[in-house]
């Protein structure tokens, strides 16, 4: 089977969805929210491998911010940013729950790897409030 003839099967999709889900959770633009409904609304009985694709691969780009965020000096941010990084530090890793959240869910990924907050619970708390965000668009898909 060559490249081309791929391109319409089922593992194209989910493929294209685990992309589209690691890229938007990246500092790139970009709405995988809208190519899960497509997949789901395309193909329902895909519902359970799609999800959990999406959650995975939405994780994953959440977490190569952190590690990127990781690898920087501490110093780097010190000072003027140090009162917006309280609540995470209040917080800890369950604040990741809201890492799906536009705008703020990428800084909190990289603001948890600049504090260095234990990965494990980071990706965890990420992977549980992604899921619920893919879960509710999987619902009202139907």
């Amino acid at each position: 089977m060559d490249f081309l003839s791929l391109l319409g099967t089922p593992e194209a999709g989910l493929f294209g969805l685990f992309l589209a889900s690691f890229l938007a959770a990246t500092l790139l633009p970009g709405g995988s929210e809208a190519v899960l409904l497509a997949l789901l609304l395309a193909r329902p009985e895909q519902a359970l491998p799609a999800l959990l694709l999406a959650t995975v691969g939405n994780t994953l780009g959440g977490m190569t911010t952190y590690w990127m965020a990781r690898a920087l000096p501490q110093k780097l941010g010190a000072g003027a940013t140090a009162k917006y990084l309280k609540p995470l530090q209040r917080y800890g890793p369950p604040a990741l729950l809201l890492a799906w959240a536009p705008l703020v869910g990428d800084a909190l990924c990289a603001a948890a790897g600049w504090l260095r907050l234990p990965w494990l619970a980071c990706a965890l708390w990420m992977a549980a409030g992604k899921a619920a965000r893919y879960g509710v668009i999987a619902w009202a898909a139907g």
